[in-house]
């Protein structure tokens, strides 16, 4: 009973309304911000047969149309949601809901019938690889221009439309046959030292990974044990200590520990935290006692710090402010990040310097360019390569940048991974965060272009479009057109701005709509008495910028300036 209550306001909540009389539009906005009763097999009512025609109008259903949620309409379900990387259930939930409802293809390959395999042909004619009529039936001909186009732009050549290809073929970068793509330059060809390769296993700590006498624990007065024996060994080789190797941290110890600091140009606190230990066991240039002391370091400040962020796949590089502290965005990269089985290390790291030019993953046979050790047991470093060499790049790791993927390391773009690899340092704070809010419009903005497997590089992109001009004292653009997921332009961008001035928006501002920008007009719409559907039309946008249209202040109509009627003379 609790099930068809909620089945039946789901239904409700997709029928035409009356307008609302004011006394009744809390309650309106109440109901509609209902959770979405998700549909499954033996479900009926008309918002089956909505799911019903959207599934045949994109070819994932050729049954009746009966309202009735029976095994086709289960089964073009599952076909969906295999296309579009959703959780194959075969049951409709919200966010498979959303996504029916916003989808505008489905993937075609060989065998398939229908309209959209007309439209494909007929764009596949118009630019140059097909020579056949738009029959509506993809077979062998259609499956070798689809192959043609995919590899004269840059595309995995499969044969299979997929909905990178079929958003590329409809856009206006697609390449037609009689034009030559254009070699994109890449200074990241170089595969440089083939020599400079460290050995290490993506998220398990293990001796190659690891310094050649690892850091164990910071001592201080009254640590005990074979630690501590280790360091006084290797005191007395150097000369500092002279005392019994008792495994005790006590004053003979810390005064040894002061003294090699002096000579080694570290602060001399006597404790042995990892940067003493460091030098005193792994570094080439440790000063013994009888040599010339180093000089103190001259403190110079940290250039960067940088967080890794695991729900919106983001690595971010701050510099500091005026202030010293780090909050001015240097550089903003998509990563993939541990999977949930083998996730990345939360916490916050400190960089001891260690990189190489690749990293060799032994236990899975693969490779990565330019990899910077971030603690024991992960590092950046580049998407992976099946070997030492840049044409050997894994198109499926490409691919599932801005998603989670790894063993635990952070996986970035080529070229990003090269400006860590050159900026990022000893001691410089790494941050790996779970808690940072859900901003998919960031993630989005920072997807990379499809791969150019000619040259194994990102696809060249347009320059992207200048940011439009914003005051809060204006609107943009009217009449106001409807704007809801995936829509995007200068009124977006302005609608982000004026929802981040009210409040309600905390994402980042990139002229896209995805789920944090519905999501705060959801919150303006019941907070306005609206229908909270998350859709920004006209009286929602009305709504927004009523404030300023009403202080907005008309231009005065010059008025001339009337001559004195003289008066008349007796």
């Amino acid at each position: 009973m609790k099930r068809l209550t909620a089945f039946l306001l789901a239904i409700f909540l997709l029928l035409p309304t009356a307008p609302i009389p004011p006394e009744n539009a809390e309650a309106e906005a109440n109901l509609s911000i209902q959770a979405f009763a998700t549909l499954e097999y033996g479900d009926q009512g008309e918002l089956v047969t909505q799911i019903q025609q959207k599934l045949s109008d994109l070819g994932y259903y050729s049954g009746k149309i009966s309202g009735n949620f029976l095994e086709g309409t289960r089964a073009g379900v599952r076909r969906f949601q295999t296309d579009y990387a959703l959780t194959v259930t075969g049951a409709v939930d919200e966010q498979t809901y959303e996504a029916l409802m916003n989808a505008e293809y489905r993937t075609l390959k060989n065998g398939d019938d229908g309209d959209d395999v007309t439209r494909l042909q007929e764009r596949l004619k118009e630019l140059g690889y097909l020579d056949a009529n738009a029959t509506g039936k993809f077979r062998s001909a259609t499956e070798g221009a689809v192959k043609s186009f995919q590899s004269h732009n840059g595309l995995t050549a499969d044969g299979k439309a997929d909905l990178d290809t079929l958003k590329l073929l409809y856009s206006d970068s697609a390449l037609s046959k009689n034009v030559e793509p254009t070699p994109t330059p890449d200074p990241l060809t170089d595969v440089g030292d083939v020599n400079d390769v460290v050995m290490v296993d993506d998220g398990a700590s293990t001796a190659d990974s690891m310094d050649e006498t690892p850091f164990g624990k910071t001592m201080t007065r009254g640590t005990e044990g074979a630690d501590v024996k280790k360091v006084q060994t290797r005191l007395t080789e150097l000369g500092f200590f002279d005392g019994p190797v008792s495994g005790y941290y006590m004053d003979q110890t810390i005064a040894a520990v002061k003294q090699f600091q002096e000579y080694n140009g570290l602060y001399p606190d006597g404790t042995m935290g990892e940067e003493t230990w460091n030098q005193l066991f792994n570094a080439v240039n440790v000063v013994y006692s009888q040599a010339t002391p180093m000089p103190s370091p001259v403190p110079t400040p940290i250039p960067y710090a940088v967080t890794v962020d695991v729900r919106n796949q983001v690595t971010t590089v701050y510099s500091p402010d005026e202030n010293g502290e780090y909050t001015n965005i240097v550089r903003q990269m998509i990563c993939s990040t541990g999977l949930n089985a083998t996730p990345s290390d939360v916490g916050d790291w400190v960089t001891n310097g260690r990189r190489a030019r690749w990293a060799y993953f032994s236990l899975y046979g693969s490779h990565a360019q330019y990899w910077t050790r971030i603690n024991e047991n992960i590092a950046f470093h580049s998407v992976i390569y099946r070997a030492v060499d840049y044409m050997a790049l894994s198109t499926k790791s490409y691919n599932k940048l801005g998603q989670r993927a790894s063993h635990g390391c952070i996986r970035l773009l080529v070229s990003d991974a090269k400006w860590i690899y050159e900026n990022i340092r000893k001691g410089i704070t790494v941050s790996i965060r779970e808690d940072l809010p859900e901003d998919q419009e960031l993630t989005k903005s920072l997807l990379p272009p499809p791969l150019n497997k000619a040259y194994m590089v990102p696809s060249t992109t347009p320059e992207p479009t200048p940011e439009p001009a914003y005051t809060s004292d204006c609107t943009p653009s009217e009449p106001f057109r409807k704007l809801q997921l995936k829509s995007e332009g200068e009124d977006v961008y302005w609608l982000q701005r004026r929802l981040k001035d009210l409040g309600y928006y905390e994402g980042t501002v990139t002229g896209v709509y995805w789920n944090g920008t519905k999501k705060a007009v959801k919150a303006f719409q019941k907070d306005h008495s609206l229908r909270a559907d998350g859709i920004a039309g006209t009286n929602t946008l009305e709504k927004i910028y009523a404030e300023v249209v009403t202080t907005q202040t008309p231009m005065p109509s010059s008025t001339p300036t009337l001559a004195p009627t003289p008066s008349p003379v007796s």
